[in-house]
């Protein structure tokens, strides 16, 4: 049973198109159909029938507001699992990149959000920061220092998901925080202002307050973009 059902998840990550979807899904958001066939240079009716392999195969799920259908990754399992595979590459990328493409492959290794949780150099220095200070073990998993640092922030630990653990960064090739931690962190960030988002894609960067902030908080040195 178990290599039937890794042989049929190898099945659906062996199309580029697929692969297209799930990666722009990465930066955590819903997206339609449409929007994901013009992401991807193929035809509505072609993504509508790849949507529905990745749907059925459990990477997947659907989502409807109102008159608009929407999918969007099932979870933070699933976004875990395309982020290891990514950082088992090796460097990628055409021979001579354009300056728009090297503009925003440097944008992502700067700081991106992977699925619920921030990635990239931000996202690894973040946890580095909070190791440090004895908030988080050499593993990432939550001290009793951290768990009180955190209940200081507001972030009040969901039944069913862990509140931390390592997710391997595909840039770094070192570990940022994930789980339920990495998540509120994310969220926190944002709500205050001290990430943005560059652009339409999943890739952020540090405002002057949240540089401010991070300093305060975990210590972090001004030169952190």
């Amino acid at each position: 049973m178990a290599a039937e059902e890794l042989a049929d998840l190898a099945a659906l990550l062996a199309d580029r198109t697929r692969v297209r979807f799930l990666l722009s899904l990465l930066d955590g958001r819903a997206w339609t159909t449409g929007e994901l066939a013009a992401a991807a240079g193929v035809a509505p009716s072609t993504a509508s029938e790849h949507l529905s392999r990745l749907v059925d195969g459990g990477l997947l799920v659907r989502r409807a507001q109102g008159r608009h259908r929407y999918v969007q990754l099932a979870g933070p399992d699933q976004a875990g699992l395309l982020e290891h595979l990514l950082a088992h590459l090796g460097p990628t990328g055409p021979e001579r990149p354009t300056l728009r493409a090297a503009t925003a492959d440097e944008a992502l290794r700067r700081g991106r959000t992977c699925y619920d949780h921030l990635a990239g150099r931000l996202g690894v220095a973040v946890a580095d920061a909070m190791t440090g200070r004895g908030l988080l073990t050499p593993d990432l998993a939550v001290t009793d220092a951290g768990r009180a640092w955190l209940d200081d922030l507001g972030f009040t630990p969901p039944a069913r998901r862990p509140p931390a653990r390592a997710c391997l960064d595909w840039t770094e090739r070192r570990s940022h925080l994930a789980g339920a931690a990495g998540a509120y962190l994310c969220a926190h960030f944002h709500e205050r202002g001290w990430v943005r988002r560059v652009g339409t894609g999943r890739a952020v960067r540090l405002t002057p307050s949240g540089r401010t902030a991070l300093a305060g908080l975990l210590g972090l040195g001004p030169g952190l973009s």
